[in-house]
This record gives C-alpha cells, sequence and structure tokens, in this order.
C-alpha cells in the first residue's frame, strides 16, 4: 500500500521550469530569450491593442447599437415545459405557480430578475400562474383552458396631455 508522502508522478510525465538567465551554458542565458532590448524585453509591459501609435483596430471600428444597462433580465419559460414538468409530478397544478415554485420544480436554474410565459407548446392544464411578464398568445391561452394569470410588472399609467 503506498502512503501519501510516498506519491509521486509517473516517471517521465512531468518536465522541470526553463530557468532562464543562468548563464551561457543553458542555452537561455543573457537574454533569456526576450530577444534584444526593447519595450517588450523589460518586465510589466502590457501593450494588449497597442499598433505602434496607429489607431487601433477597435477604435478604428465603428461603434453600433445601445446597450441600455437598465434593462430586466428575464428567465423564459415556455407552456411545453410547464406541461412537461406537471407531468412528471415536480409541479403541483393546484397550486400557485410563481418563480419561485419553478425553481424549486427545476423549471428554471434561477430567476433572474423574474419570470416571462412565452406560449411555445401548448397548454392543457388549468393554472393560476404569477409571473413578471406574458406575451400575448401567452396570455390568451392561460384564459382559454380557464386559469388565472398574475402579472407582477409594473406597467406605467398613460401620460396625460
Amino acid at each position: 500500500m503506498t502512503r501519501l508522502n510516498e506519491l509521486s508522478p509517473r516517471p517521465g510525465s512531468t518536465k522541470g521550469r526553463m530557468r532562464v538567465g543562468r548563464g551561457p551554458g543553458s542555452g537561455k542565458g543573457k537574454t533569456a530569450g526576450r530577444g534584444v532590448k526593447g519595450q517588450k524585453a523589460r518586465s510589466g509591459v502590457a501593450i494588449h491593442g497597442f499598433e505602434g501609435g496607429q489607431m487601433p483596430l477597435h477604435m478604428r471600428m465603428p461603434k453600433r447599437g445601445f446597450n441600455n444597462i437598465f434593462a430586466k433580465d428575464l428567465a423564459e419559460v415556455n407552456f411545453w415545459r410547464l406541461e412537461q414538468a406537471i407531468a412528471a409530478g415536480k409541479l403541483d397544478p393546484t397550486k400557485p405557480v410563481d418563480g419561485a415554485a419553478l425553481v424549486a420544480a427545476g423549471v428554471l436554474r434561477r430567476q433572474k430578475d423574474g419570470v416571462k410565459l412565452l406560449a411555445k407548446g401548448e397548454l392543457t392544464t388549468k393554472l393560476d400562474i404569477i409571473v413578471y411578464d406574458a406575451s400575448g398568445p401567452a396570455k390568451a391561452a392561460v384564459e382559454k383552458v380557464g386559469g388565472a394569470l398574475t402579472l407582477t410588472k409594473k406597467v406605467p399609467a398613460p401620460a396625460e396631455a
């Protein structure tokens, strides 16, 4: 039986670290494989994207689009996934279905900023669903099977003229 203090890698499976700058006989002496002089031969060099004073490529490219930093990152769930969880017995159709219930059932990994209900697949079970938002066809389909849909999204009041 091998002891912990007797463990070692198999012969030939590991290679020693190259020790640079240790004399001419080592083959990596003097400049240590860095060439001759210049900025890159020194320590602490960071030239990422630098093109010798020429305007770098990432700055020459035009800016496109817009990134809304206030946008909600919603977790999306479809009807087919709800039906699958109900058929597997992981989701109870008699209780209200909200983000926490979907995470507990394994339908979603996390709620993110809220859950959005989408209408892919077919909904046959009557459900009481509480989500942040839902697509138009999803709202219609839930009402068609006799279920209730509660949206937690704050809809802005129409501006008065």
